[in-house]
């Protein structure tokens, strides 16, 4: 699900759509990994941090994204070993499966612009507190949080990162049309991946295999939606 997707104005000039994808204003660094649509998308809904049916996941704290998860029985050599069984180097995996889109999270509240005149009118908006964001994941991890970003970076050639901050004084000029209403969030990206984790025992039996989805922190920038 791409969050990217919604109603193009024809209008929209290839300057403002890089301010709404990368927050430009105030030269905020971001991933060299863009969208490859790069015209001003104006959503017709609010931006959604996670996908509904991803219940479980959980923000990861900023010092624990290099700490080894604790997995019960990860000293275990594994079920059936026995003297004379095959012998495997003993290791935690895990491998990239889907790229799945970006999910904006906001920092502050939003803002919003009501145009209650017969014309277009100018909207600008201000970010007015700065927030740091960080990664989820789901619970069945068997690697670093760190790792498992490198992996997932390696196999889509995108840049992200354990956490991102979107500054204050940021900001954003759009066109509102006559008797709508423009909403403006600002915030970070983040990148949803679904990925298969498990470990793998010196007998080489392997653990259950647990889908892992997470979100990563991919760029800053505003999303933008209208409503009546």
């Amino acid at each position: 699900m791409n969050m990217h997707l919604g109603a193009k104005r024809a209008a929209a000039t290839t300057t403002a759509a890089l301010l709404v994808v990368l927050g430009l204003g105030s030269g905020i660094a971001s991933a060299d990994d863009t969208p490859a649509d790069t015209s001003a998308v104006i959503n017709t809904e609010p931006p959604q941090e996670t996908d509904p049916t991803d219940t479980d996941v959980v923000d990861v704290p900023a010092d624990q994204v290099d700490v080894e998860p604790d997995i019960p029985g990860s000293g275990d050599s594994g079920p059936g070993n026995h003297p004379g069984s095959e012998f495997c180097d003993r290791a935690n995996v895990y491998i990239p499966t889907a790229k799945r889109g970006d999910y904006h999270r906001g920092v502050g509240a939003p803002n919003a612009n009501h145009n209650g005149t017969n014309h277009t009118a100018r909207s600008s908006f201000t970010a007015e507190v700065s927030g740091t964001v960080g990664v989820s994941v789901s619970a069945g991890l068997t690697i670093t949080t760190n790792a498992m970003i490198g992996k997932i970076e390696q196999k889509y050639n995108v840049d992200l990162s354990a956490s991102l901050t979107a500054k204050l004084g940021n900001n954003f000029t759009v066109d509102t049309p006559a008797h709508k209403t423009t909403h403006a969030s600002y915030g970070v990206y983040r990148l949803r991946n679904q990925g298969t984790s498990y470990i793998i025992y010196s007998n080489c039996a392997t653990s259950a295999k647990k889908t892992i989805t997470s979100y990563t922190p991919h760029y800053v920038g505003w999303y933008i939606w209208e409503s009546n």
